[in-house]
């Protein structure tokens, strides 16, 4: 193989690798901006609430990124929640109102398939600032 085209391969892959890497890199730093952005507005911390979904069974039926576990499909995917204009067809998409549905959403939505599970504030708060990381 001549030199010009071993040296043009290699241009040509190194491009490809730092094209990749770049876009991880701008990946990485969409979901911590995304995840900053959810702990602020919630007073939460989003990896509090990882653990809590987990604990709570949220995955038994909802599929939500990010859980490897949550793979239900009884209830919607949580894909791109933060993007979302509402909850349950209901309350505007806000932590407040996460926060209030996540509590008590047989009070918001009576005969909701979605439980009471008895959550309490601060994991509220936790699975809201996950769930609105998730872009």
């Amino acid at each position: 193989m001549p030199a010009s085209l071993r040296f043009a391969l290699v241009l040509f892959f190194g491009g490809l690798a730092a094209a990749a890497l770049a876009l991880g890199v701008a990946q990485w730093q969409r979901e911590t901006r995304s995840r900053i952005v959810a702990e602020a507005a919630t007073g939460g911390d989003a990896g509090s609430g990882s653990t809590a979904i987990r604990r709570y069974g949220c995955g038994a039926c909802h599929e939500i990124p990010g859980i490897p576990s949550a793979s239900g499909h009884v209830g919607p995917s949580l894909e791109g929640f933060a993007g979302r204009a509402e909850i349950a067809g209901l309350l505007a998409n806000n932590p407040a109102e996460l926060v209030h549905w996540l509590r008590e959403p047989q009070a918001v939505k009576p005969g909701s398939g979605m439980p009471n599970q008895g959550i309490d504030e601060t994991d509220a708060r936790h699975i809201t600032a996950y769930l609105l990381s998730l872009d």
